[in-house]
Formats: structure tokens, sequence, C-alpha cells
């Protein structure tokens, strides 16, 4: 009885603060409520006009595929040569290591201020520096090109997360033993040839959980472009330059909040998204596990 009394309260707050929304969003998702009204129950409508009727979903979910492409293997493989680099050192590294994870753990919104400042078209730092050394006549606008504005949210994820990963990487070669590198230097190994074969197979766990994860918070994208173009009612920049920045998760808070007030489909739209996690997870997870483990 004691151990079922003592887990008691966790359960209780589980089942009230997380298990009931998410069951709740469900029922919520096969009717037809504005947040005031009696709720009109249409069944798997909302589903069935969110894959037929609302070009504006697969665009949002097409842009957060492709700024996933842009981030996650630039980011891992950035983050992995980071790592060994600084694994190397025998001074300053945990100075490095500090100011690498800084981005990580900086508010979104300050991270959406500096780039915005950086690619603003009139005062940006970009534009000035593109100008001084000639490679440009006048200022490019960055933000409101279709796939610049594409990059620069990738960028902006990179530069958010590459401490993040050089952290975790650094973390499993401390764990690899030391005995496997002087086996290797006894053999003739060089480090080129120690890092692609030994120590990069050692770390694949590692790659296979920052690319997991990496997969999930990539199609929860919403901050970072959200930041960037505001997204206020009724102005054109909502989801950027002809929607080019505009990702599933801020194509669901703008039919809950701005837009529609149309609770109902937003439910279906966040467990559409689910079911995209669960699929791109497992598929992420087949490509990337060991041969054993799949």
């Amino acid at each position: 009885m004691w151990p079922y009394l003592f887990s008691l309260p966790f359960v209780l707050a589980y089942a009230a603060f997380q298990l009931y929304p998410v069951v709740y969003s469900f029922v919520l998702s096969l009717h037809d409520w504005n947040g005031i009204g009696a709720k009109t129950y249409i069944g798997f409508r909302n589903y069935a006009d969110l894959l037929t009727r609302d070009p504006l979903f697969f665009k949002s979910l097409w842009n957060t595929l492709i700024m996933m492409l842009m981030s996650i293997p630039v980011t891992l493989i950035l983050g992995v040569l980071l790592a060994y680099w600084t694994f190397q050192l025998n001074k300053g590294r945990k100075l490095f290591q500090t100011v690498n994870f800084l981005p990580y753990i900086t508010t979104p919104v300050a991270i959406g201020f500096i780039f915005s400042y950086l690619f603003d078209w009139q005062t940006g730092l970009i534009n000035l520096v593109v100008v001084k050394l000639g490679w440009a006549s006048e200022g490019v606008y960055w933000l409101q090109g279709e796939w610049t504005s594409r990059m620069i949210i990738a960028l902006m994820v990179v530069w958010r997360n590459l401490g993040y990963f050089m952290v975790i990487y650094i973390a499993g070669m401390t764990a690899i033993p030391q005995d496997v590198y002087e086996a290797a230097k006894i053999d003739g190994s060089t480090g080129f040839h120690t890092f692609t074969r030994i120590t990069m197979p050692l770390l694949r766990n590692i790659s296979v959980f920052l690319v997991v994860t990496s997969v999930i918070n990539g199609l929860q994208l919403f901050d970072e472009p959200k930041l960037l173009y505001g997204g206020w009612s009724g102005s054109a920049q909502v989801g950027g330059p002809d929607n080019t920045a505009l990702t599933v998760i801020w194509k669901f808070v703008d039919e809950l909040f701005i837009s529609g007030t149309r609770f109902g489909y937003s439910s279906a739209i966040a467990y559409a998204l689910f079911v995209l996690i669960v699929l791109f997870s497992v598929v992420s997870y087949k490509i990337t596990a060991p041969k054993e483990e799949k």
C-alpha cells in the first residue's frame, strides 16, 4: 500500500495537468468550437479540412522540413568537430565551453533581436559589410527573400544549439576509455583516422540521440521565425514573406489565438503534428541507429 500511497500525488498531478489536457484536446478536435458558445460535434471533419482544404498547412510543414534539413546536419557536423577540437585543448577548455554554450541559454527574444539587427536592410551589420567590401551596390533584403529568410532562421537554430551539441559530444568523448586511443596510437593510427574510425563509431548512440531530439524539436519550431517576423494580427509579416517562414506551430498559434479562435481546428493541427513527430522520430531512429538495434 505504501508505494502506491507515496506515488499518488505524482499520479494525480500528472493526470490533472498532462493526461487530461491531452485527452481533452483530442475530444475538442472532433468539435467545432470558438471557445465561447456551445460545442458542435463534427467528427473528423477538422482533420479532413486540414488535409484537403488548407494548403497553408502543407506549406507550413514544407517550410518546417526545409529549415530542419538546413539546420540539423550543419549543427551535427559543426558540433562534433568543435567538441573534438575543444576536447584536445589543455588550457582554456572550460572557458571555451562556457562561451559556446551561452547562446543555448540565451532567451529567444534576445536571439530574435540580434538577428533582426544583423540582417536589417538599412542598418544591418551584414549589409554594411557586404556594401563596404563591394559585393553589392546596396543592401540586400535578406528578411524578405523566400530562401534567405529560411536560411536566416536555420542559422538562428544552429547558433542557438551548437553549444548544446558540443557539450553532449564532449560528454560522450569523456566516457570513451583512453586505452582505446593508446592502442590505436601504438598501431600507428593518425589523428584523422582515429577520429573517423574510433571516435565517431563510439559516439554513434550520442548522434542518434541528437538526431531524434533535433527532429522532435525541429517540427516544433516556433520561437525563431515568430520573433524574427513579429507576426501581429493582420500584418503581411505573419509567416514571413509569402508565408515562407510559417511553421506548423506558428500555424497552430495563428488559428487558435490570432486569426480565427478555432479551438477544434487548432486541436486537429496539434494532433496531426503529434502523428508527424512520432513518424519522423521513428524514421530518423531507423536511419541513424546501429543495425543491431533496429
